[in-house]
């Protein structure tokens, strides 16, 4: 074999690969996309349920005789124990927290000192009036020395013109001297009753200094500490307070719970109802209605009512739970169903989750985060709850409060998350 012959041997054939076709990079390119549609189709399928509806859920119950309203009762309701006479207490001008009084659960008495602000400058300028007065009292002091020279004065004068021994004109200048004297005396007095009024108005301002409580009640919140900047206004951003704490009359709590207007009119003002608090369920407070609010609420078909304690102790807070049921009187007629022995069938829902469109009453029911629109028939409601007869069974979950914008999004089929209220 010669030498070229040898030469061709070593050449490489670059058109056919020497592991029979394979080309890696290929495939790696064809994994990688695959990989990447992968992870793009789990990475936003997470972010449309992040992105999705909260609605408040209540999960629909078998009736229970404690549910439903009780035999001496022609309607129940929720609400809560308000404050009539609230206030969150603040300086009338703005200045610098000196001390704080106070703590939260404190009971206080009507005008004792909650906090005390820095008074140097007001007490300055009080001592600046009191200076004034002093000075204005002196000048009158010495107007009356010159009046009664110049009234010894005139009267000579006036001797010696009866002899002929002084003019005309000396006798009027003493008169007119005297005349003027009396005028700066009448005017200096004056002078010290405005000096009096803004003596009166720095002790005022001074007193302004220590905050003061404006009726009996318990402190239920602080809301400034010594060293910081206090204005009746909100100023200086998150750097000023506006207000020392909060005080609660205890003695002005009552409740408020929104009837359905469907039913307002077994309710009436003097009627008899009994409160319980959620915290204690079985021991019941007597309690009278106070009042109907003559308004009501066109996005939640409400009316307001004021129910007043008959009788009260310390486990009345603010801002409580609490469940009303109006009782029976000669003015309002029981519908024959409350009397009822044993519970209907069918499943409880709150009043509010219903909704009456046309005609047409339906429910909005939350399945595996999907909602859907479930026609139901109605039967008893007692203003907290609605029974239910067919389109429910007990354990499903429906939206139990809308409000318009909510309204207006709800589709079929549309993921949500829950905020589940049981």
């Amino acid at each position: 074999m010669d030498k070229q012959s040898l030469l061709d041997e070593l050449k490489i054939d670059r058109e056919t690969p020497a592991d029979g076709g394979f080309r890696p990079l290929r495939w790696f390119v064809a994994i990688a996309l695959l990989a990447g549609a992968a992870f793009v189709f789990w990475h936003f399928r997470p972010l449309q349920q992040v992105q999705a509806l909260t609605v408040e859920t209540s999960v629909a119950q078998a009736p229970r005789q404690q549910l439903l309203a009780s035999s001496e009762s022609v309607l129940d309701a929720t609400g809560y124990v308000i404050a009539r006479r609230m206030a969150t207490v603040s300086s009338k001008v703005t200045g610098k927290v000196m001390e704080v009084l106070v703590e939260e659960g404190m009971y206080v008495e009507e005008g004792q000192v909650l906090a005390t602000l820095d008074d140097s400058v007001n007490r300055a300028q009080l001592e600046m009036e009191e200076a004034q007065v002093a000075s204005a009292r002196a000048s009158v002091e010495e107007l009356e020395v010159q009046i009664r020279q110049a009234e010894l004065n005139l009267g000579r004068t006036r001797d010696l013109a009866a002899n002929q021994l002084a003019s005309q004109a000396e006798l009027d200048r003493d008169e007119l001297n005297l005349q003027a004297l009396r005028a700066r005396l009448e005017k200096t007095e004056r002078d010290i009753d405005v000096a009096e009024r803004a003596l009166q108005i720095q002790r005022q301002l001074l007193e302004d200094m220590q905050i003061r409580a404006p009726f009996p009640g318990v402190v239920i919140a602080k809301a400034a500490q010594p060293g910081e900047m206090i204005s009746p206004v909100a100023a200086g951003g998150g750097f000023t307070a506006t207000g020392i704490c909060t005080i609660v009359d205890m003695e002005s709590l009552e409740v408020e719970v929104d009837v359905n207007e469907a039913y307002i009119n077994r309710v009436h003002a003097g009627q008899e109802a009994t409160i319980t608090l959620n915290a204690w369920p079985d021991d019941p407070y007597t309690a009278e209605v106070i009042a109907i609010i003559p308004a009501a609420n066109r996005n939640q078909a409400t009316v307001r009512v004021r129910i007043g304690f008959m009788n009260r102790d310390e486990r009345v807070m603010p801002e409580m739970g609490v469940r009303v049921a109006f009782m029976e009187d000669a003015g309002v007629a029981v519908l024959p169903e409350t009397r009822s022995e044993t519970p209907p069938a069918g499943v409880l829902v709150p009043d509010s989750a219903i909704v009456r469109e046309g005609g047409v009453t339906h429910v909005w029911v939350v399945t595996d985060g999907r909602i859907s629109r479930r026609p139901v028939e109605l039967g008893q409601t007692n203003g907290a709850n609605a029974l239910v007869f067919s389109g429910l069974d007990a354990g499903e979950r429906v939206v139990s409060r809308f409000d318009p914008d909510l309204r207006e999004r709800l589709r079929e089929g549309l993921t949500v998350t829950e905020d589940r209220l049981e």
